[in-house]
């Protein structure tokens, strides 16, 4: 490979020579000096036919605003924040800068402040361009239970009322790596319709038990009282346990209709960017696994539900046959929480405390040592 000198002196030695040759000598001239340099033919012909910049030659365009240490910090504060999309961060910035610098984590001048929350989404992409990966998929461990089908409502993608908090979607997630034979951990995600407050709970199994005790702890968890479930038509859900359960204690109990995945979207997506994006899939059997994956998830829901933006579908549009989805500005589901008048102010005042005493990068760093612990054991 020739040095950017080099190139430009074989483009000095060459250019009057090109300049004052036929039509097939240039070809022959363009030929050579492309298979030399590397260049595009197109910009070779463009150097050929210019020639090299005169000396003290000064790019034009715009002059390079976000770089060094602004990008630094974003990139800093994206890692904290599990890599969100600009979408997402954008809005929340100037929330996690605050809480950020309340904790010391990060130490800003006025003018890298300033620059970093004048940031467009366009520019914070720009600027973040680079680490995109794709997983496998996982299997469905969907088994149809089928004798309270009847008794039990189908409900269909947005038919419930998503402004009052308390009816949440849930959907167990397997860990059992290549083979869904023998026993292994399932994650329960329960998330809210309304404020997306999402609960995750490891389970040594997918017993109806394990499942109904799950939901007892939800219900203490939730910073409002549970109002509704809506689950798919796994046996793990429809039975006896928990639909007595939920008529005693009055729970609106639906279930979406069979392979349908789209009724349940709001869990679904919180399978993959809470559960699958964070733990993988890997099988754990063993109950120290269990174990430690659920105390991965004590503190993953404060990191989720305290400082993760999530955006929520306002509306569709078709313009010319297409459909255009409309989202409203991203906030995390506390946040929302707080916004909702349905919410008790006891139960907003003991957020707000809670809140005020978190630090999202020391969250982030608890969640990775037990992730790599947990890891290790699996290896």
């Amino acid at each position: 490979m020739m040095s950017q000198r080099s190139k430009h002196e074989l483009l000095e030695a060459i250019w009057p020579r090109y300049l004052k040759a036929n039509r097939a000598q240039k070809a022959q001239i363009l030929n050579e000096f492309v298979a030399a340099t590397g260049y595009h033919r197109k910009y070779a012909i463009r150097l050929l036919k210019h020639g090299p910049r005169p000396k003290g030659h000064k790019r034009t365009g715009r002059r390079k605003v976000y770089q060094g240490e602004v990008v630094q910090v974003l990139e800093q504060i994206w890692e904290i924040c599990g890599r969100i999309c600009s979408k997402r961060l954008k809005p929340f910035l100037a929330e996690i800068v605050e809480v950020l610098e309340r904790h010391q984590e990060i130490k800003l001048t006025a003018e890298t402040k300033a620059l970093l929350l004048s940031m467009s989404r366009a520019t914070i992409d720009r600027c973040l361009r680079g680490a995109r990966f794709e997983k496998r998929r996982g299997f469905s461990t969907t088994k149809p239970g089928t004798l309270l089908k009847s008794a039990i409502i189908v409900r269909k993608w947005g038919e419930w009322d998503d402004a009052r908090p308390g009816f949440v979607e849930m959907d167990l997630v397997a860990h059992c790596g290549e083979s869904t034979d023998g026993v292994y951990v399932n994650t329960l995600t329960a998330t809210d319709i309304s404020t997306g407050w999402t609960e995750c709970f490891a389970l040594p199994n997918k017993t109806q038990a394990a499942v109904s005790q799950a939901i007892r702890e939800l219900r203490q968890r939730l910073p409002f009282p549970l109002l509704g479930i809506d689950s798919d038509n796994g046996s793990e859900f429809i039975n006896n346990t928990l639909f007595r359960y939920c008529l005693a204690e009055q729970i609106t109990f639906t279930r979406s209709r069979p392979y349908h995945k789209n009724d349940q979207a709001h869990v679904e997506q919180k399978n993959w960017s809470v559960v699958r994006h964070l733990v993988g899939y890997d099988r754990w059997e063993t109950q120290e696994e269990c174990d430690l994956l659920a105390s991965i998830y004590a503190d993953l829901r404060l990191y989720v539900n305290f400082f993760q933006p999530v955006l929520k579908l306002i509306g569709k549009v078709q313009v010319d046959g297409k459909t255009i989805k409309q989202y409203d500005q991203a906030k995390s589901p506390y946040r929302r929480v707080l916004a909702s008048g349905q919410v008790a102010l006891p139960a907003k005042a003991r957020l707000t405390n809670q809140y005020i005493h978190l630090n999202p990068a020391e969250l982030r760093r608890q969640i990775d040592r037990k992730l790599a612990r947990l890891w290790k054991i699996v290896r």
